[in-house]
């Protein structure tokens, strides 16, 4: 950290003044800031440490750590008293922090085109998609969402949905320097309550659908909501915010944005500025007819289910935007094989499908359910579970859901720190005594076994919560897993049983 007329140690500072014109400097000096952190242990000397209050730790508790270790001032929303370096006041300091990390890396947004996408679900199929739109276009595209960080040239495995704001602005830095000129970024609801990446611009926002999801961190619906609307507040000037016109919750985002915001809709349903028409579908996938204002194109997907549909229909709608044709949308969502543990395809020669699908809420296993069961000519097996210390209350909305396979098998799917039976119990609540029962095994990999030992020529089996992930978390410990490899690992042993292995298909 530097005053005015100072140089900066190692790297050229951004000015407070500048960068936060509302923040109250110590004794009316202007700073210049070259670090900025908001772990006391990457502190060093000049730094500015951003004091946050976390949902895990205060930073107020590592102040003293952070001085220690050379930090030349703090960034807070209330002074600390008997501080001994400058305390630089702000209103929200998360968005404060977020801000200064873009300004620090060279404000990225300004040179790539980010498309943000939020919901609570589909969002990671929406950003493959528009990856996949924007390179069929000749962009080079990078990405930053639940599986994979990539800025064009180089990929990483994703710690969070959406990283904190010093990795999201260093990743689109890093994206700025090797000539990546877009990015399709997932932002989840607790990073756009945090302000992860408050001083990112988007060239387009899209909101996949609103319903129900951690409610243990936001409490309602309504807060939950709201935070899915902020990503309004990141748009450029006349970029548009892309809303599901066929959900309730994206339609209500209306009356909590800027009425000058944009707005540009997609349906499968009704009419919309982007819309897709069915044609047919089957296990083998879809062909839908894509109308965006005056032409159409007609559109083949090995992808399954309406939600997909959907999902081609809300990355169409974000790369029309940026002058993505549609013969380049529909190319590349012909050649789409589909985002890792997104009703991915199973296949070792068995007569039956295997699906293994993120599906961890009610509507996203619901919708899973009934995109299968419309092109299944068998029986609908389903593998689930619900997550340890999360939102409870959906647990056995997560039961009813499941109601519309033939032979639901309730498993164990992160149980962290809760006993697994315990979870079991709140979802078999939400049963209906009319419907059909459930099978309770914890142990995940039998339960996968179970159901693939069941399935029969003609039948779907879908094992849900899970996705991509690669291990089993619990209270103590955690163990590696894959649902996929669980799948194959259990087909291989089941094949010895069958008769045929012939595929099943349209």
């Amino acid at each position: 950290m530097t005053r005015d007329g100072d140089s900066a140690r190692d790297a050229t500072p951004v000015r407070l003044s500048a960068v936060l014109p509302e923040a109250v400097l110590p004794g009316g000096a202007d700073l210049g800031v070259d670090h900025v952190t908001e772990r006391s242990s990457e502190c060093r000397p000049g730094s500015l440490f951003a004091v946050i209050q976390g949902s895990q730790a205060n930073g107020r508790d590592y102040v003293a750590d952070a001085i220690a270790r050379g930090a030349a001032a703090l960034l807070v929303d209330s002074l600390q008293p008997d501080c001994v370096v400058p305390q630089i006041l702000v209103t929200n300091v998360r968005a404060a922090y977020a801000t200064l990390c873009t300004a620090l890396a060279g404000r990225p947004s300004e040179t790539v085109n980010v498309t943000g996408i939020t919901g609570t679900n589909g969002k990671t199929t929406v950003t493959w998609l528009v990856r996949a739109m924007l390179r069929q276009a000749g962009h080079r595209c990078g990405l930053l969402g639940t599986v994979e960080y990539a800025d064009g040239v180089q990929t990483a495995t994703s710690h969070l949905t959406t990283p904190d704001a010093h990795t999201f602005s260093t990743w689109l830095a890093q994206m700025a320097a090797v000539g990546t000129t877009h990015a399709a970024c997932e932002l989840s609801s607790h990073a756009l309550h945090q302000d992860r990446v408050a001083g990112t611009q988007l060239a387009a926002a899209v909101v996949t659908n609103i319903t129900q999801d951690h409610f243990d961190y936001h409490g309602d619906f309504a807060h939950y909501r709201a935070s899915k609307a902020k990503i309004a507040e990141l748009l450029r000037p006349n970029s548009p915010l892309v809303l599901n016109q066929d959900d309730p919750g994206c339609q209500a985002i209306r009356n909590l944005i800027d009425s000058r915001t944009p707005i540009t809709t997609f349906s499968h349903i009704t009419d919309a500025d982007i819309t897709g028409r069915l044609i047919s579908e089957s296990l083998a996938g879809m062909t839908f007819r894509l109308t965006l204002h005056n032409e159409s194109i007609e559109c083949r997907t090995s992808l399954i289910g309406r939600h997909n549909l959907e999902n081609c229909l809300a990355a169409a709608a974000a790369c029309a935007s940026q002058g993505v044709s549609l013969a380049d949308m529909a190319q590349a969502i012909r050649t789409f094989r589909g985002a890792p543990g997104r009703l991915e395809r199973i296949t070792c020669g068995q007569p039956f499908e295997v699906f293994v699908d993120y599906a961890h809420t009610d509507d996203a296993l619901r919708r899973c359910l009934l995109s299968l069961r419309s092109v299944t000519p068998g029986r609908l097996i389903c593998v689930f579970g619900a997550g340890g210390d999360r939102d409870r209350g959906k647990r056995p909305l997560l039961g009813r859901a499941a109601q519309l396979a033939d032979l639901p098998i309730v498993t164990s799917d992160n149980p962290r720190s809760e006993p697994p039976e315990h979870i079991a119990q709140e979802i078999v609540a939400g049963f209906a005594s009319d419907g059909p029962s459930p099978i309770v095994e914890l142990d995940r990999a039998a339960a996968i076994r179970h159901a693939i030992g069941m399935a029969r020529l003609g039948d779907s089996v879908l094992i849900a919560g899970k996705g991509h992930e690669n291990e089993q978390i619990f209270r103590n410990h955690r163990i590696a897993f894959d649902d996929r490899q669980e799948a194959r690992r259990a087909i291989m042993e089941h094949r010895g049983k069958l008769s045929t292995f012939r595929r099943i298909g349209a």
